[in-house]
């Protein structure tokens, strides 16, 4: 079957409509970082350079606007790093944490206002968790990791990372408590205590 074709004005129409969205979300971006939760749609709609019905067209509304700025900021600054593959799958690992962290803690307040209103979807989370589970698969099988790590307890690594990201802190200080975490996870002799109890049981936790 030949490609389907859109007469130029319609893929004009479309090009116009991809680019509309795009300044949407970059200009949601910097509105939230700047003002937090005093951002309105109309506000994202004149930093982006079109009116607000657009936004709506696209977006429905605030909570849904942040959802696409958190989607956006992991495509951008943390998908790519979790989707190379090196020959050293611990430092695989260790760069997706970091980049992690770094997009995180430049975007805290999209990301907290997003968790505050159900941006972050169940969806969203566990697309991450799939991502770490492919890393920490490849990590274990090098023997470079703990063999009862699990992805949650990578992603609540970054989790208690973020915690040390405030504002007056120096910047990047969380880079320390990072390499902190990130050497706790390397093989060691004595198990973690739930994992204990779970090859005692047998059972995993929910």
């Amino acid at each position: 079957m030949p490609p389907v074709t859109h007469p130029p004005e319609e893929r004009g129409l479309r090009l116009d409509a991809v680019r509309n969205q795009e300044r949407i979300v970059a200009a949601a971006a910097a509105a939230f970082a700047e003002l937090g939760a005093e951002v309105t749609l109309d506000e994202v709609a004149r930093r982006a350079g079109v009116g607000v019905a657009t936004v709506y067209r696209r977006f429905g509304n605030r909570d849904q606007l942040l959802r696409a700025v958190v989607e956006h900021v992991l495509a951008v600054e943390v998908e790519p790093v979790a989707e190379v593959e090196t020959d050293d799958p611990w430092r695989d690992l260790a760069a997706t944490l970091e980049a992690s962290v770094a997009a995180v803690a430049g975007h805290r307040k999209v990301v907290a206002l997003a968790h505050a209103t159900g941006g972050l979807g169940v969806d969203v989370v566990d697309r991450y968790l799939r991502r770490l589970d492919r890393l920490l698969v490849r990590a274990r099988a090098a023997g470079l990791v703990r063999p009862e790590l699990e992805p949650r307890d990578v992603a609540m690594s970054v989790v208690m990372v973020l915690a040390t990201v405030r504002d007056g802190n120096r910047a990047g200080e969380w880079r320390r408590y990072l390499a902190l975490l990130l050497d706790g996870m390397r093989p060691a002799a004595a198990p973690l205590p739930d994992s204990a109890r779970r090859s005692d049981s047998g059972v995993r936790p929910a």
